[in-house]
């Protein structure tokens, strides 16, 4: 949800993001999930949660990244198969890239380049990236790593040679060398005009910005195993923990949410559902800390929901085909405005309620048009441990200094 910039100031500020489907070190990679979330689709949402950013545009030469692309909130451009193999440049792309945009909006002065390989970008990380380069009256900037490591490289010879440090010399303390910079990989950002007339991403003066996230690229199956273990520790799809702590109230679908969305139903037509364990003893960890008001809200009427809802001891409201008039009302009765409410919804008849909430939710493997608007991607499936997820980053986030 974009929030505090003007209209204007996002038509001038697009992101692109290159996708193709060609991949040698990891197969299919742009399409390869870290906790419940394809790689494509963590630069997307990464974008669409720039408020500064308009546009978010993928370049590929693959339908099926396209269509994940959309899903996500991105516009896509057909990438033509000459410039999306091994040796074409990035520039290249964006170049490409670039006419559609100049057509799409005509007030265009920035772009941001994100790469898929560097998974845990941020909206906040392109916000700093974008200011750095305008409060220090740059042309470009790129997210760097700021690193305090001893840098060698090898003379005529072959022999070692202190690149930031004296070799021949006592040696010095790590924390007293001037920092160098890495590139990260993930951020790059430029004023279009300058990049345009150059034709490369550092075309002009260059604002380095320091940015924490981990300090990984997806270059091989190894390390996309290491961003997925990173993930699961961070809690998944990254949300900062100041817009966690702003949620007292949490409204949840039943079907597809608390289940995986399928039923079993015998002879006298009686259904029965799968839920997790897990996401119940989440639930129950959030009702006894005392901090959230929560209510289950079904569109359906079903004994299966009453009785899960006595089982979690969490109020429910079934038959319900106005959800944003119940969450109104319900709210109103807790005191609580709608900024406060966190909705978790996973198919299309929630997603009035989703856009009304001030955060919303839904599972990993929710319909395509909830994934496009949802603001919190859970890391899980409906049923298979969504709600745990949630759980415990709301309560980190609470317990965080």
């Amino acid at each position: 949800m974009k929030t505090g910039i003007s209209s204007a100031a996002q038509l001038e500020t697009a992101c692109i993001v290159l996708a193709r489907g060609g991949s040698k070190g990891v197969i299919g990679k742009n399409l390869r999930r870290i906790d419940g979330m394809s790689l494509i689709a963590r630069s997307v949402r990464a974008a669409v949660a720039a408020p500064s950013v308009g546009n978010v545009y993928v370049s590929t030469d693959d339908p099926a990244i396209g269509c994940e692309a959309r899903a996500h909130g991105a516009r896509v451009i057909r990438r033509s198969a000459d410039l999306a193999d091994d040796s074409a440049s990035s520039e290249s792309g964006w170049l490409h890239a670039l006419a559609t945009l100049r057509r799409d909006m005509p007030g265009l002065k920035r772009l941001v380049f994100l790469q898929c390989t560097s998974p845990f970008t941020t909206g906040d990380d392109i916000e700093t990236c974008l200011a750095a380069m305008q409060s220090q009256g740059a042309d470009c900037a790129l997210s760097v790593i700021e690193d305090h490591s001893f840098l060698w490289y090898r003379d005529a010879q072959g022999f070692g040679i202190g690149t930031n440090h004296a070799h021949d010399q006592p040696r010095q303390r790590r924390q007293d060398l001037a920092p160098s910079f890495r590139e990260s990989g993930a951020i790059y950002c430029v004023d279009a005009a300058a990049f345009e007339q150059r034709g490369h991403r550092f075309c002009g003066k260059v604002a380095l910005c320091p940015l924490k996230h981990p300090a990984v690229e997806i270059d091989s199956e190894e390390d996309l195993a290491l961003c997925g273990a990173i993930a699961r520790q961070m809690g998944g799809v990254p949300l900062e923990a100041s817009r966690l702590r702003q949620v007292r109230a949490i409204v949840m679908d039943f079907d597809g949410v608390h289940t995986d969305n399928l039923a079993s139903m015998d002879e006298n037509g009686v259904e029965s559902v799968r839920v997790s364990r897990g996401d119940g003893l989440g639930l129950s960890m959030l009702r006894e800390a005392g901090s959230w008001r929560m209510l289950i809200l079904s569109k359906e009427r079903n004994p299966v929901v009453t009785r899960r809802a006595a089982k979690l001891n969490l109020p429910v409201r079934q038959g319900v085909d106005d959800k944003p008039g119940a969450l109104r009302g319900w709210l109103g009765d807790q005191g609580l405005e709608q900024s406060a409410l966190l909705y978790v919804g996973n198919d299309v008849n929630d997603k009035a309620a989703m856009l009304a909430a001030g955060l919303s939710a839904c599972p990993s493997d929710s319909h395509p048009e909830i994934l496009a608007i949802a603001d919190w991607v859970l890391p899980k499936p409906g049923g298979a441990g969504a709600l745990r997820a949630m759980a415990d980053a709301l309560l980190a986030a609470e317990a965080a200094p």
